[in-house]
C-alpha cells in the first residue's frame, strides 16, 4: 500500500487490469459491461485501489484555483482519482506540475467520446496556466492492430488536428507521435529503458495479461505510455528538471500508470498523479462497443448535421417504455437512456439537466423530445469543432508536433 502518499496502488504483480467484476471486463483494450447502466466504478475503485473525486477534494479544488468546478469533475465523469491532493499542494506551494494525457489513432477521424479527456485537459491548463504533453501511441495500434506502420502515422496526424482543435495553447501545448519523437529524443529512450529494467516479464505479463503468442513490441510497449509521465522525457521543454505529472485518462488506461507509480520513486522521480474518467457510451448502449468499422455506434466529429440527427433519432437507446401511455404512466429510465447520459457530458447548465432528468423520468418528456435536445446541444459542438479543425494548416500542425521550448522558465 502507498502509506506515504495516502492512496492505496495494487502491486505491479498484481493481475488487477483483467478485471472481472459480475462480467464486467475492463483492461487497457477492451471494455465490455454486463449492465445496461455500464460499468460498476465503485467496485473497479475498490479492485484498482484509487480513490473517490469526493466533495472534500472538489470544494478544495475550487479553494486553491478560485475557479468553478468542471462540470466533467461536479458530476462524477471524472470520477476516481490518485493523489490529486498532492498536485493541488504543488499549485499552493507556487511550485510547477505539468500534464499528460494522449491518444491510440485507430481511425482517421476521432468520435464524441475521444474529447472527454482533452475537454477537461484544456480546463486545467488555463486553470492551473501549466504546459501538457500529448502522446499518440501510433506505435501500439500497429502493434495490436492490422494496421501498417505507416497509416498509424498517418491517422495519428489526422487525430493531432482534432485535438488541436479543442483549443490548447501553442506555446504551453506539445503533441507526439510516438514514432517520430522518440528517436529524436535520447532522453526519452534513457527513460524507457530505465522502466523497462525496473519491471520483469512475469510482473508485465502479470499487469496486463500478455500471452506467449503475443509479439515481443507489445511486451515493450508499456514503457513507452509510461516515459511522458517523467518530465525528463522532454529535455527541450523542462530542462532536464523534475517536475510532478498529472494524467487525467479513462480508468482503463491505470495500468500504465499503476506500474509506473511503483516505478516512479526507484529511479528517483514522483509519482504520476492522475484522474479517471468513466467510459463513454456506445450510441446503442452502455453493454454495446464503439467501434471505428461501425459507424452507427457513436458519432464521429466529422459527421453532417444530418448524420448526426439520424443517429441519435435511429440508434441512440432508449430508456423509454414501450408506448406513449405506458411512457406517460411509468416514466423513463435515465439511468440507461443514451441521449440523457450525453447530456451530461455536453450539456453543462446543471438546472436544465435537472429538470430534464425529471420529466423524462416522471413522463413528462417523451424519448423523441428528449432526443431533439440532445440532437440541438450536440450538432453545435459538432459544427464548432469542425470549423476550428478546418483552420489548421499544415504548417500550425508542424508547430504544435515540433520539439521546442514552451513559454515557461525551468
Amino acid at each position: 500500500m502507498d502509506i506515504a502518499n495516502g492512496v492505496g496502488d495494487i502491486s505491479i504483480t498484481d493481475k488487477s487490469p483483467n478485471v472481472n467484476i459480475n462480467e464486467d471486463i475492463v483492461d487497457p483494450w477492451t471494455v465490455v459491461s454486463s449492465s445496461d447502466t455500464g460499468v460498476d466504478y465503485d467496485k473497479l475503485i475498490k479492485r484498482f485501489g484509487s480513490q473517490h473525486v469526493d466533495k472534500e477534494l472538489l470544494d478544495r479544488f475550487e479553494k486553491v484555483t478560485n475557479q468553478p468546478i468542471h462540470h466533467f469533475l461536479r458530476r462524477g465523469i471524472f470520477f476516481s482519482q490518485r493523489d490529486m491532493h498532492l498536485i493541488l499542494n504543488q499549485y499552493e506551494a507556487g511550485k510547477p506540475f505539468y500534464l499528460y494525457t494522449g491518444r491510440g489513432p485507430s481511425s482517421s477521424s476521432m468520435h464524441l467520446g475521444h474529447l472527454i479527456p482533452f475537454i477537461l485537459c484544456k480546463w486545467l491548463q488555463d486553470v492551473f496556466d501549466v504546459p501538457i504533453v500529448i502522446q499518440l501511441t501510433d506505435d501500439e495500434k500497429c502493434l495490436w492492430r492490422d494496421i501498417k506502420l505507416e497509416e498509424a502515422n498517418k491517422m495519428a496526424y489526422e487525430n493531432a488536428k482534432d485535438i488541436i482543435a479543442v483549443g490548447f495553447d501553442i506555446n504551453k501545448t506539445f503533441i507526439f507521435s510516438d514514432l517520430d519523437y522518440i528517436g529524436q529524443c535520447p532522453e526519452f529512450y534513457r527513460n524507457m529503458v530505465r522502466i523497462q529494467k525496473c519491471v520483469t516479464f512475469n510482473q508485465v505479463k502479470g499487469i496486463f495479461g500478455f500471452g506467449d503468442s503475443d509479439v515481443i513490441g507489445k511486451i515493450s510497449f508499456p514503457a513507452i505510455q509510461a516515459a511522458p509521465a517523467l518530465s525528463t522525457s522532454f529535455p527541450h521543454i523542462f530542462n532536464n528538471k523534475k517536475l510532478p505529472c498529472l494524467i487525467p485518462c479513462a480508468i482503463d488506461q491505470d495500468p500504465y500508470f499503476r506500474m509506473m507509480r511503483d516505478v516512479a520513486p526507484r529511479i528517483g522521480f514522483q509519482k504520476p498523479a492522475l484522474l479517471h474518467s468513466v467510459f463513454f457510451p456506445a450510441l446503442q448502449g452502455a453493454k454495446t462497443k464503439m467501434s471505428a468499422s461501425e459507424p452507427n455506434s457513436t458519432i464521429f466529429l466529422t459527421d453532417t448535421v444530418k448524420q448526426v440527427k439520424n443517429k441519435i433519432n435511429k440508434h441512440a437507446f432508449s430508456g423509454g417504455q414501450a408506448t406513449v401511455e405506458e411512457h406517460r404512466e411509468i416514466g423513463g429510465n435515465c439511468d440507461v437512456d443514451i441521449s440523457y447520459q450525453y447530456l451530461t457530458f455536453f450539456l453543462e447548465d446543471d438546472e436544465k439537466l435537472e429538470r430534464i432528468r425529471k420529466d423524462y423520468s416522471s413522463g413528462t418528456l417523451l424519448t423523441g423530445e428528449l432526443k431533439k435536445i440532445l440532437i440541438d446541444v450536440i450538432t453545435p459542438i459538432i459544427q464548432e469543432h469542425q470549423e476550428q479543425r478546418a483552420k489548421i494548416t499544415e504548417e500550425l500542425l508542424k508547430q504544435y508536433m515540433t520539439p521546442r521550448k514552451l513559454n515557461y522558465n525551468y
